[in-house]
């Protein structure tokens, strides 16, 4: 079988048994096939060994991050597993080498008053469609700690104003429901009730003004991120702002406000603990930062820094040892973290 035609195969398998979305199915895609190219014409999946990938990895080295290089021997792992489950490969070339090992990177949230200024940005054009649009769109993005791509995929129907949630569709066609805030009900609720038209249930929640060039209305991932960059500037919000920098701020303040971690892990929709872990880690940084600047003996201690430093990763690593959810109960689940932060007024502190 040629790499062409095991590509083919393996895309298949990635949206019909895997259910991968779009964007990993062309990154897992375009990553094989840069194998394939390296290789050159006369290589073929079956004859691929592990010093064929040793040295494409290496090829790499100079230009690539180590996630980057991870996420690139993640791909080729799924990809000779598939063949060689489907008896294409005899063995698998990616077994047992090791993905690079990346830096710990941990969320940079916003502070709550950035937050708040953020949606709270006073309007270009009060009582506009588009203004309704923009401020309804930043409430979400901050208030329910929505993905950008999963905020671009909504529906009017998806937003449940009796109950007052959202049903999202996560990665991997995963399913969850968030509770909104007060705030983020009314300014959805305002930004519909502008649309009032038949039909509108199956539209779009977010929506151009004007058609694009394929006569879709639907606002893409670009354009969301262009809205927030723009209200950001007219904010004075200097510092980089993008939509996932504030589903860091909503995981981040939520933990602050003393919910629980695996409530939050539900919230996100987070297929492992792990990934929501790290909000811990920030947290305890915030604390430190916090002691620093206010106890009257914290300029006596030498080496600030560095100390404060050491004491978040000790932090973090307590927080990978124990089951965090026991600090205030685990197993409520994300019905319990939907009854705290609905309801009205805790909208007005961290999380919207």
């Amino acid at each position: 079988m040629s790499f062409d035609d095991a590509i083919a195969a393996f895309e298949r398998h990635l949206r019909a048994e895997r259910n991968a979305s779009a964007h990993t199915r062309r990154a897992y895609a375009s990553d094989t096939r840069q194998l394939a190219d390296f290789l050159g014409a006369g290589a073929s999946p079956p004859t691929v060994t592990s010093t064929d990938i040793h040295r494409f990895l290496a090829s790499l080295h100079a230009r690539s991050g180590p996630a980057t290089m991870g996420r690139k021997l993640s791909a080729l792992r799924s990809f000779f597993r598939f063949l060689a489950r489907e008896g294409v490969c005899r063995l698998d070339p990616t077994a047992g080498i090791s993905a690079p090992r990346a830096p710990r990177r941990l969320p940079n949230p916003l502070p709550v008053d950035d937050c708040a200024s953020l949606v709270d940005a006073p309007a270009a054009r009060p009582g506009t469609p588009s203004e309704l649009r923009d401020r309804a769109l930043v409430e979400l993005l901050y208030g329910a700690g929505l993905r950008v791509g999963e905020v671009a995929s909504l529906d009017v129907r998806d937003v449940d104003p009796l109950r007052g949630d959202v049903r999202v569709l996560g990665k991997g066609g995963k399913e969850r429901v968030v509770p909104l805030p007060s705030v983020v009900r009314d300014a959805l609720r305002e930004w519909i009730d502008s649309r009032e038209a038949p039909g509108i249930l199956g539209e779009p929640l977010f929506i151009a003004l004007r058609p694009g060039r394929d006569g879709s209305r639907r606002l893409g991932v670009r354009d969301i991120r262009r809205i927030l960059r723009a209200r950001a500037k007219r904010v004075g919000l200097l510092d980089r702002v993008h939509p996932h920098r504030l589903r860091h701020s909503y995981a981040t303040h939520l933990l602050d406000m003393g919910a629980d971690l695996r409530e939050i892990q539900e919230l996100l929709g987070h297929a492992s603990l792990s990934t929501t872990e790290k909000y811990t880690a920030v947290s305890a940084e915030r604390l430190m930062e916090v002691y620093d600047r206010a106890h009257p003996r914290a300029g006596e201690r030498g080496g600030a820094s560095s100390d404060r430093v050491a004491r978040t990763r000790r932090a973090a690593d307590r927080a990978k040892g124990a089951d965090p959810g026991r600090r205030n109960g685990a197993g409520a689940g994300a019905r319990k973290a939907a009854r705290r932060i609905a309801r009205d007024g805790n909208g007005e502190g961290g999380a919207r």
